[in-house]
């Protein structure tokens, strides 16, 4: 799995101070940005967190790209609406020996895996053979499967991002979409630390938001995501 941050807004900290900054005062942008230093940046976007004010944070958007996960993980992601996202067709491009995500449940259950592999393998020869036979791939891909492999381009604002962290970073989200939520929010945190600094599953900050159907290691969750 590979999540590659491929643009951003330009200075996405000081781009949504500034938006913040204007809705209180009587100044132009050009005027904030003067008086504004990395500090004061800083402590004014913590503020915001703190107090729940982001709205402002919608100014600063990050485009991903994504390899190396299946259509399980794809189905999951695109559910998160407030986003943009261009994926490989499975009708224009050929999916001829695709590859496949092989779930790490498997991996001590060689007996299964190998049956899991076969069945794998067989849609694959009659995806081939319908090919062949000059069926189209829009149709050819009625046969394939969810563990096979795409990619995906996907843009997000702040905002929607802290929303997806907060879901999938979880640990009950399902293994995929959780993998690559730690490995976006990496690269997020990379190019904007305090905007992402205190990012990360619900529990972080406050109590479990799954209630009963907690995974019961919040101490756990919450030393991992605040050592990032």
């Amino acid at each position: 799995m590979q999540a590659i941050l491929l643009q951003h807004t330009p200075q996405p900290e000081q781009t949504v101070a500034q938006a913040a900054k204007l809705c209180y005062s009587a100044s132009g942008v050009a005027a904030i940005a003067e008086k504004l230093t990395p500090e004061g940046t800083a402590a004014f976007l913590k503020k915001l967190l703190d107090m729940g004010h982001h709205s402002a944070f919608e100014h600063a958007s990050f485009t991903f790209a994504i390899e190396g996960v299946s259509r399980t993980l794809t189905h999951q992601l695109v559910r998160h609406r407030l986003a943009s996202y261009s994926q490989q067709s499975q009708r224009y491009v050929a999916q001829r020996d695709f590859p496949y995500i092989t779930p790490p449940s498997l991996a001590d259950r060689p007996e299964l895996r190998e049956r899991f592999q076969t069945v794998l393998g067989a849609l694959g020869e009659a995806y081939t053979a319908l090919l062949d036979a000059g069926i189209p791939a829009e149709d050819a891909r009625y046969l394939l499967p969810n563990a096979c492999e795409t990619k995906i381009v996907v843009t997000m604002n702040a905002r929607e991002l802290l929303h997806f962290f907060r879901l999938r970073c979880c640990n009950r989200a399902q293994w995929e979409i959780h993998d690559l939520a730690d490995s976006m929010l990496a690269e997020a945190k990379r190019m904007a630390p305090t905007l992402f600094g205190s990012a990360g599953p619900g529990c972080i900050h406050g109590p479990c938001p799954e209630g009963k159907m907690t995974c019961g290691k919040i101490e756990e969750v919450r030393k991992k995501y605040k050592a990032r």
